[in-house]
This record gives structure tokens, sequence and C-alpha cells, in this order.
């Protein structure tokens, strides 16, 4: 009598053709920056991160708000620096922040509106027809920051 060989599920081979997950989400998100302290300032006073930490010899800061960890690094020479058009450049479109709901994202445009260092460039709308709502802003350094709030 031939013994029997019991496989667990994960000892049976994948066939190669099949899509791994191999990821479950973002872990962080770099920003180069041109302002490091205006743009520390305002994720961490006007949007409420906390300084994990800073590289000075790089320089960075390391912020986190417990759900999103942001690093900023200070662009390396200003003077040269390229603004980016999302229409013409690879990289990085923009980062939305997720918002718990369209009252606090009304909120928050009021104290954004507030603040003298970023630029609005668009008030709360529907995205698309609704019932979700965004707003989008360039923070002090320039980069693109949408808030979106996704009613449940």
């Amino acid at each position: 009598m031939t013994p029997l060989l019991i496989l667990s599920a994960s000892a049976i081979p994948e066939p190669s053709n099949i899509v791994k997950n191999w990821v479950g989400g973002i872990d962080h998100l770099g920003l180069t920056v041109s302002d490091l302290n205006s743009s520390k300032v305002f994720f961490t006073d006007v949007l409420g991160f906390k300084v994990l930490g800073n590289d000075p010899t790089y320089p960075a800061y390391f912020l986190s708000n417990k759900k999103t960890t942001i690093t900023l690094w200070r662009i390396k020479n200003n003077e040269k620096r390229v603004e980016f058009n999302r229409a013409e450049n690879v990289g990085l479109h923009h980062l939305a922040l997720s918002v718990e709901s369209i009252e606090k994202l009304s909120r928050l445009h009021k104290h954004l509106k507030m603040q003298n260092n970023i630029t609005i460039e668009f008030a709360p709308e529907n995205l698309g027809k609704g019932p979700a709502q965004h707003m989008m802003i360039r923070e002090p350094s320039g980069n693109r920051i949408e808030f979106i709030a996704r009613p449940i």
C-alpha cells in the first residue's frame, strides 16, 4: 500500500501566470520641497502631523498622523528647480488625503483659507457626480494636495 501524502495549501505550487498581491498599501510618501521649514510647518501646524524625526544632513523631516507617513526632502539646488507640470512631466501628480466627512472637508477649507502660504486651486466640490467631494491646494513648496471626503 502506498502512503497517502497530504499537502497543505501553502505547499501546492501556484501556476506562474497568477498575479500575486505583493503589497498592502503605501508605507510612506516622499515629497521634494523647496522650503523645508514652511512645508514642515504646513503639515504639522496646519494639518496636525507629528514629527517622527529629521535628518539635518539630508536634510529631511519624517512626519506622521498615525495613518499616513510623509517624508519631506529639501531640494538640493533651489535656483535650478523646475516646477512640476502635470501635463508634461512624469512624477507625482498630486497627493490625495482622505477626510472623514464632508462637514470636516468644509471646515478644513475654511481653515486653509486663513493660511497665507498655500494656494487653493478649488474649494470643495462634488467629485464626479458625487456624493464624494474634494478640493485641491498647493502646499508652501508647490506640491498639489487633494483632500477627499467619501460619505459612507
